[in-house]
């Protein structure tokens, strides 16, 4: 029987990656890809020729009993996403509890993930706190937002630059104008910023400047 390696990559600055997880993409006999054509760039500057196959949140579903068929017939098969650790807010959760189910073993690699940089960046308490990933785009979003402001440990949210704006309201609306909050941006890359301040104050900030960018929310808790 084969292993199933996931394997972090770098969030942005392509140096971000760790000697191991060079060696495993170099070793496998296949590497599962979110998009291969933005893989293909880090393979490529690392001088990895092994093959990609596409694995995403439109495929996966269909794809994952071929791939555990191919580990049980001794294949070794790494998993990436386009940044980061795969399976947080990414495709990689459904193959892993495929592969615990059947005993297959999976090795996660330590590595990249934007939230944990964002976390320590805030300058917010972060002994405990919640990941949230990305709000429900419609259905179910003024529940959870109306939960989690009553959550007295930190919170931390993925969110896209053109819904930003949307969401600081509403943390405005929910949790109140006072609020402490840090968005992260472009983290790793050449224009990185972390802004912090009042949920007023961020939302000022970024209605002059609209946002660009991968971004990290991190709210306070309630006090």
């Amino acid at each position: 029987m084969g292993k199933l390696y996931l394997v972090p990559t770098p969030i942005g600055n392509l140096k971000d990656i760790t000697f191991r997880a060079i060696e495993v993409l170099k070793e496998v006999d296949l590497i599962l890809a979110e998009d291969t054509r933005t893989s293909g760039k880090l393979l490529k500057y690392y001088d990895i020729s092994t093959h990609m196959q596409s694995h995403h949140m439109h495929n996966e579903h269909k794809t994952v009993d071929h791939v555990v068929r191919r580990i049980i017939n001794g294949e070794t098969i790494a998993l990436i996403s386009d940044a980061g650790t795969p399976a947080i807010s990414d495709p990689g959760f459904l193959l892993t509890r495929a592969c615990v189910e059947v005993a297959i073993e999976v090795d996660c690699l330590p590595g990249a993930t934007a939230f944990v940089p964002a976390l320590v960046n805030s300058g917010l308490p972060n002994d405990k706190f919640v990941f949230e990933g990305f709000l429900p785009v419609k259905k179910g979003r003024q529940t959870r937002l109306l939960l989690l402001a009553e959550e007295t440990r930190t919170i931390i949210f993925y969110e896209s630059p053109h819904k930003l704006l949307k969401t600081l309201g509403h943390i405005v609306e929910y949790f109140g104008s006072d609020r402490a909050v840090s968005v992260s941006r472009e983290i790793t890359k050449l224009h990185e910023e972390t802004i912090r301040g009042t949920a007023t104050e961020v939302l000022a900030y970024y209605t002059v400047k609209p946002p660009k960018g991968e971004l990290v929310l991190v709210v306070g808790g309630k006090k």
